[in-house]
């Protein structure tokens, strides 16, 4: 018997119609929020990095680090680095952002969040609109595909002049040195897919203290305001 797929889709095409309420109800709720929050920096990274770790302990630091400085952070919300990000918050008695995703393993909130800026997603592309939106930085530790996402999602925004610029730190040259080798040789140099220039956007370092030269150095000269 020959299968009816045109039923099928129609039946798909008017779920997603009504899908289009529960994401605006996301970005509603998440601008309101986020909105309030003040000047944030973003910390991405693994969320299989365990307390102890080298890279968790840096990243403690660095949030600390930057909370002093006057600014908040925002993470994914959950374990790994995400959680040394909030904890450095709290240790630093600034505000500490997440923006959690309900996902099928992995992901569970951190209990360094205020409890009042801690907001659940259902969708990947609203989170990220959040992050890029409400963020005047983003610090990027080792991680996964998810990271990457985050990091070249930021990229190809500032590139392409869709957002505003701003930092991106990526924290950790042992690990992030030969992404950015391979670019420079084989996106740039050699197939031309980048311009040269493009990886100006980028500063890769490995200490606390150099991450908010770069941040304080950049707002030295810009203006702190969401971003789109």
């Amino acid at each position: 018997m020959r299968k009816d797929h045109t039923r099928t889709w129609n039946e798909i095409k008017t779920n997603d119609s009504w899908a289009l309420f529960k994401i605006m109800g996301e970005f509603v709720n998440g601008f309101e929020k986020m909105s309030q929050i003040g000047p944030c920096i973003t910390i991405f990274g693994s969320a299989r990095t365990q307390p102890g770790a080298p890279y968790y302990e840096l990243t403690v630091r660095v949030a600390r680090k930057i909370v002093e400085s006057g600014y908040g952070i925002i993470t994914g919300g959950g374990p790994g680095i995400m959680e040394a990000g909030n904890k450095g918050a709290h240790l630093g008695g600034g505000t500490s952002v997440g923006l959690n995703i309900d996902l099928p393993f992995e992901q569970h909130d951190n209990p360094y969040i205020d409890h009042d800026k801690n907001l659940d997603f259902d969708y990947f592309f609203v989170r990220k609109v959040m992050f890029v939106k409400y963020s005047q930085g983003f610090v990027v530790m080792p991680g996964g595909f998810g990271t990457l996402d985050e990091l070249f999602e930021a990229v190809t925004l500032i590139q392409t002049r869709k957002i505003e610029k701003f930092p991106i730190i990526l924290v950790g040259k042992e690990f992030w040195e030969g992404l950015i080798d391979w670019i420079k040789k084989t996106l740039e140099d050699t197939f031309k897919t980048i311009s040269p220039g493009d990886l100006d956007l980028i500063h890769v370092v490995d200490h606390e203290d150099e991450v908010i030269e770069i941040i304080d150095k950049f707002y030295n000269q810009f203006n702190l305001s969401p971003n789109f």
